[in-house]
């Protein structure tokens, strides 16, 4: 599928596909829901916007895409101002919120052609649009199914490719692969990669770390309705400073991890400036550090010789995990049903 992105003449600056300065929204209740948000996100890049549950995440990605107007702030889409000419705004960009637009009623086709008049695409091009976009997501053959019989994964990947009939420059993913097994988010990974390939701009909230790590060259973290941090996943990581020490423990409980901790802080090997964090893990503990291969070998002597049962010790580089954790200062170990698929320790987002 080819890119066709709007090419109106203007006198925009179009090299920010997305501008945002001190976005601030209050509902009339007095809940600050967005407190300061200042994005600048270049034209093709794929952006993630990593946060936990109320963080501020969809009312951020509502305020981009017109749905809410902030009570103060500053937002330009596609060079377009966001409240002047909000009409050319919502014509230049795809939104996929959390919850699908797909009629279960309808085919597969049905659904996108309904999508292609909702969004103006020309009729001339409607059908071979709609092939283009059927294969890309991995439909064709259930052209004529009707929607309610599509699995949850399907129906996720139709929703994506309704957002896309009119091939906007930007996309906006409002957790876009949440409640999706393994299999079903891998697939969608792909074709968002693919579409950003293509030069198309991605916008994607997510609260899944290895999400976030594995699609996006660019991030920024949100707490609390704030921006805490930004830059790449490398460079998030290499903030975090040092690695990484796990320490699996046989009876992973609160005394066990106390006591752990306790051997650790009181080890004559490391200075407490060495040791940027201990924090509980599901199995026991992690300790970060910028020393931890030096000291690594003398730690997993003391504690055995303290008689503690370990069943696991790996030193390893810091992750997005990490850097959530360290942000926030919250637990990241809540792990989902459908998380827990590679051999790497992924987790999710607290709710």
């Amino acid at each position: 599928m080819q890119n066709h992105h709007h090419t109106t003449e203007t006198s925009h600056d179009r090299t920010l596909a997305i501008e945002a300065i001190g976005l601030k929204l209050t509902y009339a209740n007095g809940t600050e829901a967005v407190t300061d948000v200042s994005l600048e996100i270049p034209s093709g890049e794929c952006f993630g916007f990593l946060g936990a549950n109320g963080a501020g995440k969809t009312t951020t990605i509502k305020m981009l895409t017109t749905l809410l107007q902030p009570t103060s702030g500053q937002i330009t889409i596609n060079g377009y101002d966001a409240f002047t000419e909000s009409n050319a705004v919502r014509e230049s960009i795809g939104y996929m919120a959390q919850e699908t637009s797909i009629d279960p009623a309808l085919t597969v086709r049905e659904n996108l052609r309904f999508s292609c008049r909702a969004y103006g695409v020309p009729t001339v091009e409607r059908e071979a649009q709609i092939d283009d976009l059927l294969e890309l997501v991995g439909l064709s053959s259930n052209v004529d199914d009707r929607a309610q019989t599509l699995s949850g994964g399907q129906k996720k990947r139709l929703d994506a490719a309704m957002a896309l009939v009119h091939q906007p420059p930007i996309v906006f993913l409002d957790e876009p692969t949440t409640g999706l097994d393994p299999a079903a988010r891998t697939r969608l990974w792909e074709y968002f990669r693919e579409i950003n390939r293509q030069g198309t701009t991605v916008f994607l909230t997510t609260q899944y770390l290895e999400e976030a790590d594995a699609l996006c060259s660019n991030l920024a973290v949100i707490l609390d309705g704030e921006i805490v941090a930004t830059g790449s996943p490398a460079d998030l990581k290499a903030e975090i400073g040092g690695e990484v020490i796990e320490i699996t423990l046989a009876n992973p409980n609160e005394t066990a991890v106390e006591h752990v901790r306790a051997i650790i802080e009181e080890s004559e090997v490391v200075t407490s400036d060495d040791i940027e964090a201990i924090q509980p893990t599901e199995d026991g503990l992690s300790v970060t550090s910028t020393d931890a291969r030096e000291f690594g070998t003398d730690f997993l002597v003391r504690l055995t010789e303290a008689d503690v049962t370990i069943t696991g010790f790996t030193i390893r580089s810091p992750t997005l995990d990490d850097v959530f954790l360290a942000l926030t200062d919250e637990s990241v170990n809540d792990v989902g049903d459908q998380d827990v698929h590679s051999t790497d320790h992924h987790t999710e987002a607290r709710e």
